[in-house]
């Protein structure tokens, strides 16, 4: 048999080394030769002769004449071998083998196994380069077939995959082979221009089956995390889908109406069914191009098309700029004797934003300047926002304890707590009031206070909004908006599409805006009257 290796740049100089099986003289091979072993016919007696060659054209020769016995011929040929493994192995590209070769080199490791070198080679070396020779063989036909080089649409598309294995909550990834799919999807899915790259794209997002996991292409990557900041144009409406409560709902159901914003002055509320906007159906619209759909230039209209129980209303309303001024606060003054009356601070924290955080702890040390003794926190209506201020804003009301769990598919992957270095207000009686327009982030906030005692909730069952979502940005400026994990309360409880329940109802009276609310608390005649002590009750 004949088997040519081919050298790398670094040997270009050398001749093609050549492994030989073959019955004739030494004598005629030439410095090429790296291996020669012949057996006569009786099978006692062996000839080896070898020939490497390095860039320096530095020759080591051997040669063993006829001699008895197969194992000094066999070392003869073991060291060969090391030698090229030691000199030359890993600097070359790979070797050719003639079709009729393969059996050769299986009887050449037969007869290399056949005999112990326990005093000069280890057994498994044997086994390790002969295997090396075998797998370079085999391969030899792949390292001729043309390279295929990667697109940038193709790279695009690949980073997407990327950030979506490494990051989604599913490892089974909906039931299927994520690595398979990205094979095939490179195979068969156009990339040739961007639009076909983002179609492929959201493609690969549709196959996962999570309406929060979402492709964002660059101008919603930006309107979503515009959403974020302290203002945005718009009609002031906090949008999702419907929930298990609400099983026969199709569209996309309103989580709250910004106060003072153009829908809340239209009279829309928390739970209505947003069924079209400027005459598409929502049936099918995701919550993104529905928020991109609902913002606009300040002082363009928008048509929407709003279901409350069995009413339809068509509503023509006015963009505008709506401020996310996340908190306000006031005091109430609840009845007692006299000058001495307590006094009560109420904060309405209405969005999770960049500056919800700080707007809390100022609103606390503005209003414990003004000697109040009890706080009551309201997240009526507050769909959430950035996870991290609403951990922020429980360590100001705790002293210690766990804030939330966030759990993946293996269970629970990290732990929010607090030990209370953070607390500005972790020991005045606290309530706090939901509805099924707190989500998100209120939700952990409120499950959080809950679980620890820390305060009394009141209201109706919140969303059940139990999943967490990472907004990544692709290097064209798109991005995606991940599902990364879900998480659990204090207690172990996961709200998804339930909520957090609360301690005990308000009364279907109770007013939303801070100014009635006082009177509530004043009046004992008034249908929504809740007096301090019951208020604050377990």
């Amino acid at each position: 048999m004949e088997v040519i290796l081919r050298s790398s740049a670094a040997f270009a100089s050398t001749k093609p080394l050549v492994v030989c099986s073959s019955g004739r003289n030494p004598s005629n091979f030439s410095s090429s030769v790296l291996v020669s072993y012949h057996f006569p016919v009786k099978k006692s007696r062996i000839r080896v002769c070898y020939s490497l060659s390095s860039k320096e054209q530095k020759i080591v020769n051997g040669f063993s004449a006829q001699s008895r016995g197969r194992r000094n011929g066999y070392k003869k040929i073991i060291h060969s071998l090391w030698c090229l493994d030691k000199r030359f192995v890993l600097h070359f590209g790979g070797f050719v083998l003639k079709p009729d070769c393969v059996s050769g080199l299986r009887k050449f490791e037969k007869a290399l196994r056949a005999e112990r070198f326990s005093n000069f080679f280890p057994s498994f070396s044997l086994r390790v380069i002969v295997g090396v020779m075998i797998v370079m063989t085999l391969s030899a036909a792949v390292t001729k077939s043309p390279s295929w080089a990667l697109t940038e649409e193709n790279l695009l598309f690949l980073e997407a995959w990327r950030t979506l294995d490494r990051a989604y909550i599913d490892k089974t990834f909906n039931g299927q082979s994520w690595f398979r799919y990205r094979e095939n999807a490179l195979r068969s899915e156009p990339m040739n221009t961007r639009e076909e790259t983002y179609a492929a794209i959201r493609k690969m997002v549709s196959t996962l089956d999570d309406p929060f996991t979402r492709f964002l292409e660059p101008q919603r990557f930006k309107s979503l995390r515009s959403g974020t900041r302290s203002s945005l144009t718009g009609v002031g409406i906090s949008i999702g889908y419907p929930t298990a409560k609400d099983k026969s709902a199709s569209g996309l159901v309103v989580i709250s109406a910004a106060p003072g914003g153009p829908a809340n002055k239209a009279g829309v509320l928390s739970g209505d069914l947003l069924l079209a906007i400027n005459d598409k159906s929502t049936e099918n619209m995701g919550i993104y191009d529905a928020a991109e759909r609902l913002q606009g230039p300040e002082g363009s209209a928008v048509e929407l098309i709003v279901r409350r129980g069995t009413e339809t209303r068509h509503l023509s309303l006015i963009r505008e700029e709506v401020s996310l001024n996340p908190v306000k606060s006031r005091i109430c003054k609840a009845p007692g004797s006299g000058k001495d009356d307590p006094l009560i601070g109420y904060i309405k924290l209405s969005s999770f934003n960049q500056n919800a955080s700080g707007a809390v702890r100022k609103a606390i040390e503005t209003l414990r300047g003004n000697n109040v003794n009890a706080f009551i926190l309201d997240l009526r209506d507050n769909s959430g926002g950035l996870f991290p201020e609403g951990v922020e804003i429980a360590k100001i009301w705790l002293d210690k304890g766990v804030i939330v769990y966030i759990c993946d598919s293996r269970g629970v992957r990290d732990i929010y707590d607090t030990d209370g270095s953070n607390a500005a207000a972790a020991s005045e009686p606290l309530v706090v009031l939901v509805n099924k327009g707190t989500a998100s982030a209120s939700e952990i906030l409120a499950g959080a206070l809950k679980d620890n005692k820390r305060a009394v909730v009141l209201g109706e069952p919140t969303y059940g909004k139990g999943k967490i979502q990472s907004v990544f940005e692709l290097s064209d400026g798109s991005g995606l908006a991940v599902t990364v994990a879900r998480y659990e309360t204090p207690a172990h409880t996961d709200i998804d599409k339930v909520g957090v329940i609360p301690d005990h109802p308000l009364p279907i009276s109770f007013p939303k805006d801070e100014d009635s609310f006082c009177g509530c608390l004043q009046d004992p005649a008034s249908a929504c009257y809740l007096n301090r002590v019951a208020l604050f009750s377990r």
